[in-house]
């Protein structure tokens, strides 16, 4: 075994797709017996759209969910008026994403975990880990009904209390975001449109709001509830918070299908990675929901990582690349949880801030810049939409490969020039759609290639 995931979420099902696809053996391991059921992270920002039509599932995650609604003020059972969820940004050839979806995150689950048994992958639930070793040569991993697993490496996908995190011995520095009790819950009501996003808030910012989940029949609660207290997590106790806030009844609510408490906390675990294990998602940063950053932070986290493990395991890279996961991931999810926060306390605005286009990796040792004038695109900036001779960029890229612009390379795939939009220069676009190196020639790229794998098939 190449590679073992502890955990099932969007993180674990997101490398596992990406290893599968590059001929990686791994196995995902869940604890419980089946996906996880709630809507929890359901906005999908544009850049995770980009590397989820990268791994495939794009059109299936598009077709399961759908655009956020407007909000909807509620003030003593009127209508105040609507405004929009997120600042509005313009769509142009080297941005085609915009927009958040909205997808329960149930379902964005069952979508990867389709694509991952697709490509040959599977998941083993019923598989509690409840702790690992690892030598020079593996890592053992080991399991409550005493059995064990020897692998390669390891990944911790496993959340927020993840028990990899504690057999490594690795803290998790952070700090209280807000000092009332939150609660999140999906159900099922009458007397509400599905049409906008309900907001019920009291003066002193506690209330609860009621959006519609886009391709379900459910509204996912939010509330955030008086310092001090904290609500009963059930059908009963739901019903008291609906009745308490908003004009419905209480018995209009009448389904509680899932339901979570919690207090926003940040953290951020001092390392991402020990020997051969790499923390990965909520097991490395845990934040503020506001402003929907966890999820796709996660998967992305899962995205920088497959490449480097293919490239190391099937395609002869030194293992040094491993090292430039936590160089460049640990920096994004600092930056993240900093805006979380922010958002969370208002100071930040829904829109170009979180939509996770402009995240890049230009300070990173992978990020080289060999142009006497570098132009406006830099080694490390996501490497955007475009056409070259009528083939779309995003097309050329898809699939676990480099992408050569503007010059031709045997072992490299190749396209005769970069657009306008990339400026001057020949441009060798990473696996996950970051320029890796530029330069003015070709000089000096095998070089960059020969440490990062890169050449290894056209």
């Amino acid at each position: 075994m190449d590679v073992v995931i502890v955990g099932a979420g969007p993180t674990g099902l997101a490398l596992g797709i990406d290893l599968a696809r590059r001929g990686v053996e791994a196995l995902v391991v869940e604890r419980d017996e089946e996906l996880f059921p709630g809507s929890r992270g359901k906005g999908i920002q544009p850049r995770t759209q980009e590397v989820f039509d990268d791994l495939g599932v794009l059109a299936a995650v598009r077709a399961a969910g759908g655009p956020y609604p407007d909000r909807m003020i509620w003030k003593d059972g009127e209508r105040t008026g609507g405004q929009p969820m997120f600042e509005r940004i313009p769509a142009d050839e080297g941005t085609p994403y915009t927009e958040p979806l909205m997808v329960a995150q149930w379902r964005t689950q069952e979508v990867l975990y389709a694509r991952l048994v697709e490509l040959g992958g599977r998941v083993a639930f019923g598989h509690e880990v409840t702790g690992l070793e690892q030598d020079t040569d593996g890592v053992t991993v080991r399991f409550a009904d005493g059995t064990a697993l020897r692998a390669g490496y390891a990944v911790a996908a496993d959340g927020g209390r993840s028990v990899i995190r504690g057999a490594l011995g690795v803290g998790m520095a952070g700090e209280q975001v807000d000092p009332a009790s939150f609660l999140v819950a999906d159900v099922r009501l009458t007397g509400l449109d599905r049409d906008h996003w309900h907001m019920f808030w009291e003066a002193e910012d506690t209330g609860l709001a009621l959006c519609p989940l886009a391709g379900t029949d459910d509204f996912q609660l939010q509330a955030r509830l008086p310092e001090g207290t904290a609500a009963e997590l059930s059908l009963d106790g739901v019903r008291g918070l609906v009745a308490t806030y908003t004009h419905l009844a209480a018995d209009q609510v009448t389904e509680l299908r899932w339901i979570s408490g919690f207090r926003p906390r940040t953290g951020l675990a001092d390392r991402f990675r020990v020997g051969r294990v790499f923390l990965a998602g909520d097991a490395a940063h845990v934040h503020s929901p506001a402003g929907g950053q966890g999820l796709n932070t996660s998967v992305q986290d899962a995205y920088n990582l497959g490449w480097k493990l293919g490239a190391v395991l099937r395609n002869g890279a030194p293992r040094a690349l491993l090292d430039t996961y936590e160089e460049e991931r640990r920096a994004v999810a600092a930056d993240m949880l900093g805006l979380s926060t922010a958002v969370h306390h208002g100071e930040v605005r829904r829109g170009k801030a979180t939509v996770q286009l402009g995240l890049g990796y230009r300070e990173s040792s992978l990020s080289v810049d060999a142009r006497t004038s570098p132009a406006a695109l830099r080694a490390g900036d996501r490497a955007p939409d475009g056409s070259v001779d009528g083939v779309r960029l995003f097309d050329a890229y898809r699939g676990p490969h480099w992408t050569l612009l503007g010059a031709s390379v045997p072992g490299v795939r190749s396209l005769p020039s970069a657009p306008p939009s990339y400026g001057p220069g020949v441009f060798l676009i990473r696996p996950d759609g970051y320029v890796g190196w530029a330069g003015d020639t070709t000089e000096g790229l095998r070089a960059y290639a020969e440490g990062t794998g890169a050449f290894t098939a056209a």
